[in-house]
């Protein structure tokens, strides 16, 4: 498999982990989102994704999957041995109302492209830091609300985990405080420490910039 992704993109780092929990071999394919106006605006690039973002997994039949729940459910299907979800049928559900509130409801309130668009409507810089400050901490407090006591957001490591640590990366960028949300600071301390997570860490990446 090929993975098209760029080091500090939220959506990528959420297949990264689940490719690693998953144990599944692929390709980084680095798309830089900053360089010479953004690699995902290239004629080449948009001719396999036309909506120019990342992530983009190419599979090993050579069929293109974009966005990255698409991409996750296709994970889970196709390769089942090592399940992201449990086979509670309530349990499940927990795990996708999480995934929900930070695919839904936070990450896309603080992508690159909107706040460029906040930007482009000359809103000051103070106000676009206080817009993602505000998206962030309202969606991470309905999930410390919803999240267990002991372990990984519901115990086992599951899907709900692989999108909340890229959410908590992004938080500590736009230095949003989590100091208010300790279950959440505990998963983020026992995924730092998980090899899947650590592999899949930005830090991590080739294309990060040294």
């Amino acid at each position: 498999m090929d993975l098209f992704t760029y080091y500090r993109s939220t959506s990528s780092y959420r297949v990264r982990i689940a490719l690693a929990l998953k144990g599944l071999p692929y390709e980084a394919i680095p798309v830089n989102l900053i360089k010479d106006g953004g690699e995902h605006r290239r004629s080449d690039y948009l001719a396999l994704n036309p909506q120019g973002r990342v992530p983009l997994l190419r599979t090993d039949e050579d069929t293109l999957i974009p966005q990255s729940p698409a991409i996750l459910e296709y994970l889970e299907e196709r390769y089942p041995e090592t399940p992201l979800l449990p086979e509670d049928i309530l349990a499940r559900a927990r795990h996708r109302s999480v995934a929900a509130i930070i695919g839904c409801d936070i990450h896309p309130l603080h992508n690159v492209s909107v706040l460029n668009r906040l930007r482009q409507l000359n809103i000051a810089e103070a106000d676009v830091s206080a817009w993602i400050a505000h998206w962030i901490s309202e969606g991470l407090s309905a999930v410390e609300a919803l999240i267990g006591d002991k372990g990984f957001c519901f115990g086992e490591v599951g899907l709900a985990d692989v999108y909340l640590l890229p959410q908590l990366y992004a938080a500590h960028r736009f230095n949003v405080s989590l100091e208010s949300l300790p279950r959440i600071a505990r998963i983020e301390r026992l995924a730092l420490e998980h090899p899947a997570f650590q592999q899949a860490h930005p830090d991590a990446q080739a294309d990060r910039p040294l």
